[in-house]
């Protein structure tokens, strides 16, 4: 029985949306789960429920899937039970400067802590210098000064009196040192004089001296003594003074900080240490207190500022993706500053990173980048282990001597990570990583591509609507979104199924949007959808074209009219980065006298790859079923790809080459208005091959080319039918007659089909009826064994 071609209708499957109760996307709601990836979106949501270490997700798909754009959308789209949010802000530790202090605080308390401590800091700035400069100050300043006066004054006074009534006299040299000197009656002995004295009153006068300077000595101690005493009470008198002016101010802070007993501790060591340090805001011209104030923003003392390291502005999940994850823009860093030649930093340089902006929240990152920057890998894990993020941890590392200007405190980790990436990378870590497993317990895989049925196309019109609303694109009629259906169905290559490559259909949306806006159109049709189809194809189609110019030219040699003994026209699939298209192939077998050996020249040059080389093997074993059952084939036959000068892989030609050898074998003519293309088995059984629209596109431009005629075709294994998605002038070919696809479960269809007569089949003695192509060639071979 002939095989007849398949109808029109199986070679396209239209997008039936009459059933849908929507124009256009404008009344479509758009999705809010990932679509078509049930599987991975059940591994999200198990992931973001578990708040126990470890349960961080690793996303694994191709590119373009659109992975990052999908959780994304699900994620702000559905709430988590979420625990409270935190501000995250460094003080200053006025007992370690080096380690500055956390201050978890509820959401948007940090701010408001930051403007009221700046406030506090402006009005004392104004208020402290002024009670220092006031008559109040003076005069109790100048009371402790002229009393330590006083008593100094007496102490020397009563011991230069009894050094007087001695002839001593007690004076103040040049350098500010007490001497005694001997009188001799109201002016001191001169060193002449003093010597010309008989020794028993020089050793009086030496004496005396002696025992005054003891008593000299004494009360220098207690000068010395009463001045500690007088700077206690000048500092008790200034630390009153600060007391009165800060005091106020900070009781009410305490007041509406009440609540935040973190907060409170601060204040607390805040106003101690502006009155043991009041002189930074009285000394301006002291470096240290310049270099306190130093400030890019506003001339306020650094010690006291709050730097809020991380403020939630909303009550929502912080989800944060971070496109460039080297170790600082992660994990964060201190900056320095220099201030009049002078280098410095403190913990109001310390800047956040994306770990500390998405903690409480969720973090995305691509898994490659993550990996090719230095030591944030590690950085990442030990982050993770240790649920805690520190700022000095690469220097600690990386530093031999291990100084660190900064040791700030580590701030608690409670974040969900998602890295992207492809499978590769995820055996790489898997095998290599043994931490990887334990850190990352939760795989979302995405698929390629999904099921196409009539409720799927609804979800992928929700899919189609959620890409508009969100890019804000023109709403797209229903016709629209039926073509947009049927290319997904295309580039999946199957017309029960469609593909997941969102970004590709993102970029078709959005061309079809400027196309048409271009034409000041309101609404997307299907001619802009196709209009955007075919500029894609103009800007990648440059190598089609060149290839296609071969046949026009007749450089490459093929005939698409007429018959030819051991030639066939097969078909294979070219493709660049961004495109494949189909171009037909000129096979030829030839024999001549051997042993039944079939030569594939492309392997015997290194043209051929391994897949087609078992094809080769497949179809000789094939080969010797079919005719060495009885005696050995006395052939040798050589089979190749006519004009091929690049490599040679596949084995969807196994069936084109052995139609050719059994057409160089039996002498019979093959039609060359007909193309072939599908593997077989050592059974002669039709195999499914990839690219079959490419292919079957390239031979029907091809005969355009060469010129039409209404008995050209295609042949393709039966199991490929159901993916068929053809352009639509072949479609128009095949319903008017004008070209034909036959498909076929068994190679010996296509040898009917391009001979016109029976392939044949064996008796129990193995031989085949005459009047058959087996059964000619049968007797050829039988001719040449005698």
């Amino acid at each position: 029985m002939a095989t007849s071609s398949l109808s029109s209708k199986a070679l396209y499957r239209e997008a039936d949306l009459d059933a849908f109760p929507c124009k256009s996307t404008k009344d479509i709601p758009p999705i809010d789960e990932i679509v078509g990836q049930e599987r991975a979106q059940s591994a999200v949501e198990f992931a973001m429920s578990i708040r126990e270490k470890g349960y961080n997700i690793y996303a694994i798909g191709r590119n373009g899937l659109g992975k990052r754009t999908m959780i994304l959308r699900y994620l702000k789209r559905h709430p988590f039970d979420l625990h409270e949010l935190y501000d995250w802000c460094y003080v200053a530790n006025f007992e370690d400067i080096r380690v500055p202090k956390v201050l978890k605080l509820p959401r948007g308390v940090g701010q408001s802590l930051r403007g009221d401590i700046e406030k506090l800091m402006t009005k004392l700035l104004k208020a402290i210098p002024l009670a220092f400069d006031n008559e109040m100050y003076f005069s109790r300043a100048d009371r402790l000064k002229n009393q330590l006066a006083n008593k100094q004054n007496s102490a020397l006074e009563h011991l230069t009196k009894e050094a007087k009534e001695k002839s001593i006299s007690l004076s103040i040299t040049t350098q500010g040192d007490y001497q005694f000197v001997a009188l001799n009656g109201e002016e001191p002995y001169t060193e002449e004089a003093f010597e010309q004295l008989d020794k028993k009153t020089q050793a009086n006068f030496e004496k005396t001296i002696d025992n005054l300077e003891v008593s000299l000595r004494h009360i220098i101690r207690d000068l010395t003594e009463w001045e500690e005493q007088y700077s206690d009470k000048i500092q008790k008198l200034n630390s009153d003074v600060t007391l009165d002016v800060l005091g106020h101010f900070i009781k009410e802070l305490k007041a509406k900080y009440k609540k935040h007993p973190e907060v409170k501790q601060h204040l607390a060591e805040l106003q101690a240490d502006i009155v043991e340090n009041v002189d930074i805001f009285l000394e301006d011209s002291n470096e240290q207190g310049e270099i306190a104030t130093a400030s890019l923003d506003k001339n306020l003392p650094r010690r006291y500022k709050v730097n809020v390291l991380v403020s939630q502005p909303k009550d929502d999940l912080p989800i944060i993706v971070e496109e460039s994850p080297n170790y600082h823009s992660l994990f964060g860093h201190v900056e320095t500053a220099t201030f009049k030649g002078t280098v410095f930093t403190d913990f109001s340089l310390i800047r956040p990173g994306a770990l500390h902006k998405a903690n409480g929240g969720v973090l995305l990152m691509d898994a490659v980048k993550v990996l090719e920057q230095p030591y944030v890998w590690d950085g990442l894990k030990r982050a993770l282990r240790s649920r805690e993020l520190s700022l000095t941890a690469l220097e600690k590392q990386v530093t031999m001597t291990g100084a660190v200007s900064l040791d700030p405190e580590p701030i608690p980790l409670d974040v969900k990570i998602i890295l992207f990436g492809d499978y590769r990378t995820y055996q790489l870590l898997q095998h290599y990583d043994p931490e990887f497993a334990e850190l990352f317990r939760v795989t979302a895989d995405f698929e390629d591509e999904m099921k196409r049925d009539t409720d799927s196309e609804l979800h992928y019109t929700r899919f189609i609507s959620s890409i508009v609303h969100d890019n804000k694109l023109l709403h797209c009629d229903k016709k629209a979104i039926a073509r947009i259906i049927e290319h997904s169905s295309r580039r999946a290559g199957d017309q029960n199924k469609i593909s997941l490559h969102s970004a590709n259909i993102a970029n078709l949306l959005r061309e079809a949007n400027y196309i048409a806006r271009s034409a000041r159109a309101n609404i997307i049709r299907a001619t802009h959808v196709e209009k955007a189809l075919l500029n894609q194809l103009s800007r990648v189609s440059r190598l089609q074209e060149s290839v296609m110019e071969t046949f026009v030219n007749g450089t490459t040699l093929i005939h698409t009219h007429g018959e030819a003994v051991g030639q066939v026209n097969a078909l294979s699939v070219l493709s660049t980065s961004d495109h494949m298209f189909g171009a037909p192939n000129r096979i030829t077998a030839t024999t001549s006298y051997g042993t039944g050996e079939v030569i594939d020249i492309e392997r015997n040059v290194d043209l051929g790859g391994s897949i087609h080389s078992k094809g080769v093997m497949i179809l000789t074993a094939y080969l010797s079923s079919v005719f060495g059952k009885t005696a050995k084939i006395p052939l040798t036959t050589n089979i190749t790809f006519e004009q091929s000068y690049g490599g040679v892989d596949g084995d969807s030609a196994s069936m084109a080459e052995f139609c050719a050898v059994v057409s160089a074998f039996s002498k019979q003519a093959n039609r060359q208005d007909i193309a072939i293309t599908g593997s077989m088995n050592q059974f002669g059984e039709a195999q499914p091959i990839g690219g079959v629209n490419e292919k079957i596109e390239g031979f029907f431009d091809v005969c355009k080319i060469k010129g039409r005629s209404a008995t050209q075709g295609v042949i393709i294994p039966k199991s490929n039918v159901q993916n068929l998605m053809l352009r639509f002038d072949i479609v128009e070919a095949v319903e008017k007659g004008e070209f034909h696809i036959w498909a076929i479960g068994h190679v010996s269809e296509a040898i009917k089909l391009f001979t016109g007569k029976d392939a044949g089949i064996a008796s129990d003695e193995g031989s085949y009826p005459i009047d058959t192509i087996y059964g000619i060639a049968q007797a050829k071979l039988n001719s040449l064994r005698k």
